[in-house]
């Protein structure tokens, strides 16, 4: 698709620096555009490359138009319409509407208009899907399961059962939505699985990462609101609630019955513990395990960086010995307290 960066300036807000019928076709990095590519300058640290660039055009912001050689598109924020315009010269791709011949799809399931399901997809009893869905190769839309209209479930995600995704959602590859949760009661001989008979509950515009894990939940749904955004490899354990438009990094784990405000974000691997709850606009730094209750917005941080191996041990020697140090301290202060009096 080639669009002119007259349409896209119009379309998408922008005012334009030069030729409105220049087309683009593509997207690049500044060092490596060329004809028909369009790049975007937001970081300082690539200002040379802008300087050299030989892309079709750039979309930056109005201050940084003197070091651009090139037409350009001018936007309050540049990444964002960066994104908004790659989207549109992107779009998702998809097998046409129609079942293929290799899907199993049973005769209680309902099915709307222009779905694609793909080859060795599975569409269970009592499924519903929307107008316009898109069912990757290998899929499984599990029993009761609903996906709203415009959502794309890619290549072997699995919704297990009773699992409900809200309108133009993405799914990617190998994810895994409405798992039991983990629930175990101990006995004297053994584990005792604890029924999970909650649903998970997913709004609309989420994306979903490959290989992420959401479970059903226990009693209660779990939830995910609108607009939430998760990566690659994250769990979310039973009955956590995800708010509105937050975005969790991979790696993430969240254990259960954890409730999570709106406009948060959480950086790769962070840990939150189960039964808290975080408020909205939240901010916690990868690596960081958060374990109690968080009421105030901000940044939440507990990460000690990689340094040199020595320094490290003569560190974790020093912690090992401040339980000392503070009974040393404690009796100074009691002792300097009684020879004041």
């Amino acid at each position: 698709m080639a669009l002119s960066l007259g349409e896209l300036a119009t379309r998408h807000g922008c005012e334009l620096v030069g030729d409105p019928s220049v087309r683009v076709s593509g997207v690049a990095t500044l060092s490596n555009a060329g004809e028909g590519q369009l790049s975007f300058f937001v970081n300082a640290a690539y200002r040379n490359d802008l300087r050299k660039t030989r892309a079709a055009a750039v979309i930056l912001q109005p201050a940084d138009m003197d070091d651009c050689p090139v037409p350009a598109l001018l936007a309050a924020d540049p990444y964002l319409a960066y994104a908004r315009i790659a989207a549109e010269l992107y779009p998702p791709s998809g097998g046409s509407a129609g079942v293929h011949p290799t899907a199993a799809v049973a005769d209680a399931a309902i099915i709307g208009d222009d779905v694609a399901v793909s080859a060795n997809a599975v569409v269970d009893a009592d499924a519903r899907l929307g107008n316009g869905v898109f069912v990757g190769p290998g899929a499984v839309i599990g029993p009761r399961c609903h996906v709203g209209d415009g959502t794309r479930i890619l290549a072997n995600v699995t919704l297990v059962e009773d699992v409900v995704i809200g309108d133009r959602c993405i799914i990617h590859p190998g994810a895994v939505i409405g798992s039991d949760g983990f629930g175990n009661a101990l006995s004297e001989n053994g584990w005792v699985k604890v029924p999970q008979v909650g649903r998970l509950r997913n709004g609309n515009d989420v994306e979903l990462g490959a290989n992420a894990t959401i479970d059903r939940g226990a009693i209660d749904d779990t939830v995910i609101e609108d607009g939430v955004r998760i990566d690659n490899l994250v769990h979310i354990a039973h009955n956590v609630r995800v708010g509105a438009h937050t975005a969790i990094a991979a790696q993430t784990g969240i254990a259960g019955s954890t409730d999570i405000g709106q406009r948060c974000m959480f950086g790769g691997q962070a840990g939150i513990v189960g039964h808290i709850s975080i408020c909205d606009d939240v901010i916690v730094s990868g690596k960081t395990v958060v374990s109690k209750d968080v009421t105030e917005p901000g940044f939440i941080t507990g990460v000690f960086p990689g340094e040199p191996d020595r320094l490290w041990k003569r560190k974790v020697a020093h912690f090992r010995r401040l339980g000392d140090l503070v009974k040393r301290v404690s009796a100074l202060e009691k002792a300097g307290g009684k020879g004041g009096k």
